[in-house]
C-alpha cells in the first residue's frame, strides 16, 4: 500500500496525518489510530492476523517482545492477554513507536513501552516473542535482526514468527536452524491463507 515503502525508515518521508481505525485484535474489538509511513497502516495485515489467531497466549506476567511494532497490534494483543507484563514494542520507525505509545495509552495498557531497539536493557530476556518481521528490508538486515533478538529467549520461553510462504518463510526456518545451533528448536506450527508461523524455543 502507499506509504508501505517506507515503513522500515527512522524518519517517514509521508505526510504524518492520523486517521481512526476500528480493528478486531484477537475477539476484541478496539479503537486505534494509523498514519502514513508505518507498516500495513490501514488495516490489520493478514499475516498479523494469522499470527494472532495461531499463537497461544504469552506468559501471565515477565518480559515480552514485539520485535517490530508497527502501530501496535500485536504489542496490544500481548498486553490484553497478559495485562502484569511488560511488554516490549521494538521499530526503527519514530512514527510507529509514537502509534503504538498512543494506542496502548488510550487502551489503559500501561505495561506496553515503546522504544527503539536500544532502549531495551542488556539483560532483559523475553517470555515471548511474537513478530511479523520485516522480511523487505532484506536477508542482511533481517537476519541480523533475528541473530540479536532470538537468543534473548527466557528458558523457557517461546518466538513465535509469521511469514510469507512465497517471500522465504521455509528457507527462513532452514537458516534458523543452521544459525541458532543445538540448544534451540525451529518448527512450523501453523500454516494458513499464505503465511507460515514458525516457533523458535530453547530446548528443555
Amino acid at each position: 500500500m502507499p506509504g508501505d515503502d517506507h515503513y522500515f525508515s527512522a524518519h517517514p518521508a509521508s505526510a504524518d496525518e492520523r486517521h481512526p481505525m476500528r480493528v478486531r485484535v484477537r475477539g476484541r474489538e478496539v479503537d486505534v489510530v494509523t498514519a502514513g509511513g508505518v507498516f500495513s497502516h490501514g488495516r490489520l495485515d493478514l499475516g498479523t492476523q494469522v499470527l494472532l489467531r495461531t499463537v497461544p497466549d504469552p506468559p501471565d506476567d515477565g518480559h515480552l517482545l514485539d520485535l517490530g511494532c508497527g502501530w501496535g497490534p500485536v504489542a496490544i494483543a500481548m498486553a490484553q492477554a497478559a495485562p502484569e507484563a511488560s511488554v516490549w514494542a521494538v521499530d526503527v520507525n519514530e512514527r510507529a513507536l509514537d502509534l503504538t505509545t498512543r494506542n496502548a495509552a488510550a487502551l489503559g495498557l500501561t505495561g506496553v513501552r515503546a522504544v527503539r531497539s536500544d532502549d531495551v536493557p542488556a539483560d532483559v530476556r523475553f517470555d515471548a516473542i511474537w513478530s511479523n518481521p520485516p522480511i523487505r528490508v532484506g536477508k542482511p538486515v533481517l537476519h541480523e535482526l533475528l541473530r540479536t533478538w532470538l537468543p534473548r529467549l527466557a528458558d523457557d520461553g517461546e518466538a513465535h514468527l509469521v511469514v510469507q510462504r512465497n517471500l522465504g518463510a521455509d528457507s527462513l526456518a532452514r537458516w534458523l536452524e543452521a544459525e541458532l545451533g543445538d540448544g534451540f528448536t525451529v518448527s512450523r506450527t501453523a500454516s494458513a491463507k499464505g503465511f507460515r508461523v514458525l516457533r523458535v524455543a530453547r530446548d528443555a
